[in-house]
């Protein structure tokens, strides 16, 4: 059989993940592993969820291993909505729908706004894989500089002259440069979405995640019940990966089509998962954990930000973020990170190259690390590993 003739054009555009494929070799016991976004396994709350499993299979374990609702358990929903709502929006049960993980979120929403040719605009970097969900529909993606203040939005004017018919941001601690956008920016933004009639997909896995500073509000929350804002979320970076519970919360018209493409992907997510994790929320499960999680990923960051000061060249420059989960180095501009890579594998660490994570040309000499996996003295030994490499290199 000749398959190559027989599968659909989009196949064209499906790329396989540089992260997913990094993650077979970073299996090693031996490897020092920067390049996944992987929280700290030694952190999984593994005594609440043995304690949650016991709870839902004794007392509604009929209701939790049947199948469920598209839209997801009706007792998740309404304490998402009561989470997100404020003095000036009043989020429903009818705005939430329960994503297998915050990945799914975004390819339905590709599914139902985007049509080939459509234009969206995207922080330059981006979040890889958002780019791995939206490319195969045929969009044109415009990309604005992204700096150490996170996306540029004074640049924006050009791009919204091309009719976007979607706006993709991480505002908080963006992956992959852990970059925040300030109030200023986020208001700027709001402010252009509204003359332009337009939409932004705010991504927000990590905003939970916030090690020093102030908290920012939402563009969710400033939007203010315009419906201008489809927020994405997930338990991935706060409880557990493995479970693949994530969230959109929009207007109900929106959730209704949403609802339409996700019946045709999976009927919906895992019914057993989303009672487990509604059993460790409603007990206050975030509100322990949370404090936990910042005290030691924020030592790691600081472990990584040191280290990188004592062993990285000095015309070498890094992201400084504030929370999160990753951080940008920039090395010279002659510096191929993709052959910078091959050598690091040699020495037993790994880093995903930047230029995977860029809409346009750019990102050659750059490379993202992740922080919160290792401990700390983990990470020492693997930016002194990593070092060697350049030093080999350059």
């Amino acid at each position: 059989m000749k398959w190559k003739s027989r599968f659909a054009s989009r196949t064209k555009q499906m790329r396989r993940s540089t992260i997913r494929e990094l993650l077979k070799l970073t299996a090693r016991p031996d490897m020092i592993s920067f390049a996944g976004g992987l929280p700290a396994p030694e952190l999984f709350p593994l005594e609440q969820m043995r304690r949650a499993t016991e709870c839902v299979l004794t007392q509604r374990g009929h209701a939790a291993l049947q199948y469920g609702e598209t839209e997801g358990v009706a007792e998740l929903r309404d304490w998402l909505a009561a989470r997100f709502s404020t003095k000036g929006i009043a989020v429903e049960r009818a705005n939430v729908l329960i994503t297998t993980g915050a990945q799914q979120a975004l390819d339905l929403i590709g599914r139902i706004f985007l049509d080939e040719g459509d234009a969206v605009i995207v922080e330059n970097p981006t979040y890889l894989a958002l780019l791995s969900a939206w490319r195969p529909w045929g969009v044109r993606f415009l990309p604005v500089i992204s700096d150490a203040s996170g996306m540029c939005v004074n640049e924006l004017d050009p791009l919204f002259a091309q009719r976007p018919k979607l706006v993709y941001s991480v505002p908080n601690f963006q992956n992959p440069q852990g970059t925040t956008l300030g109030l200023e920016g986020r208001l700027r933004l709001l402010k252009l979405l509204r003359e332009n009639d337009a939409v932004v997909v705010e991504d927000d896995p990590y905003g939970e995640l916030r090690y020093e500073g102030e908290f920012l509000p939402h563009l969710f929350e400033l939007d203010r019940g315009e419906g201008r804002v489809l927020h994405v979320g997930t338990f991935s970076k706060t409880i557990a990966p493995g479970l693949r519970l994530g969230w959109v919360i929009a207007p109900e018209e929106v959730i209704e089509k949403l609802v339409l493409a996700k019946q045709g992907a999976d009927l919906h997510t895992s019914t057993f998962c989303q009672h487990v994790l509604y059993e460790m929320v409603r007990e206050g499960l975030l509100e322990k954990r949370l404090p936990l999680l910042r005290e030691a990923y924020q030592e790691r960051r600081d472990a990584m930000l040191s280290a990188l000061e004592e062993w990285f060249p000095r015309d070498a420059s890094w992201t400084r973020p504030e929370g999160g989960m990753f951080l940008m180095v920039n090395l010279p501009a002659n510096v191929d990170t993709a052959e910078l890579l091959k050598l690091a594998l040699q020495h037993k660490v790994a880093f995903v190259p930047g230029e995977e994570f860029h809409a346009a040309e750019g990102g050659r000499n750059t490379l993202r690390l992740n922080f919160s996996n290792s401990p700390p003295a983990v990470i020492e030994q693997g930016i002194q590993r990593l070092k060697t490499a350049v030093d080999e290199l350059t």
